[in-house]
């Protein structure tokens, strides 16, 4: 199950994860993430032993958002030793998500 990030563990779950990061900066309210949720919860089964996988309430976590100018939703973040190295904005096939994080692995 894809873990949950906020502010208050954003630093310690994504930047300095040792494995790649996917997170998935979401809403309730917003249809198209209600689409990409159920992949990014296949993804993070998949790559259970691999990548972090987790998802990040746009509502109730504003800070990291912004600092990564997510303004759309949803908005899929890649990153790898702290930085960002692929982001998605909306709903993709779930390949485009798995084909960014096994160029990392």
């Amino acid at each position: 199950m894809a873990i949950e990030i906020t502010d208050a563990n954003f630093e310690e779950q994504v930047l300095k994860s040792d494995k790649p990061v996917m997170v998935d900066f979401w809403a309730e309210w917003c249809g198209p993430c209600r689409m990409v949720g159920p992949i990014i919860e296949d993804i993070s089964k998949e790559y259970e032993d691999k990548a972090v996988v987790g998802k990040l309430d746009v509502d109730a976590n504003q800070e990291f958002a912004a600092k990564y100018g997510v303004r759309n939703i949803p908005t899929v973040l890649i990153f790898k030793d702290g930085e960002i190295v692929g982001r998605q904005v909306g709903v993709a096939p779930k390949n485009a998500y798995t084909d960014a994080l096994d160029q990392l692995l």
